[in-house]
């Protein structure tokens, strides 16, 4: 599968309680199940009006059905073409 960087513009976002991620967690944990191809979410990030998510599917169609069953946005979604952190350094 290929792993994808999602950008969802959600006013607001920032102000979300666990109560609302929870529930957001609980849609798109459904419209994953729903969509019947492999699909794995990663993890997701909330910072100011945006959230960030890392997705892991076959291709982007899979991605913006998924958003479109959640009912959520996908303002951007891009192939992931590498992944680095401080351990990176030491590969040299």
């Amino acid at each position: 599968m290929t792993r994808f960087l999602i950008e969802r513009e959600i006013p607001g976002a920032a102000e979300l309680t666990t109560a609302d991620l929870a529930a957001i967690a609980e849609k798109s944990n459904a419209a994953m199940t729903s969509l019947g191809v492999p699909y794995r979410w990663i993890t997701s990030f909330v910072a100011g009006d945006k959230i960030y998510c890392l997705h892991e599917a076959d291709d982007e169609d899979a991605i913006r059905e998924h958003a479109r069953r959640g009912g959520f946005p996908a303002n951007l979604v891009a192939v992931v073409a590498d992944e680095f952190g401080p351990h990176t350094a030491d590969a040299r």
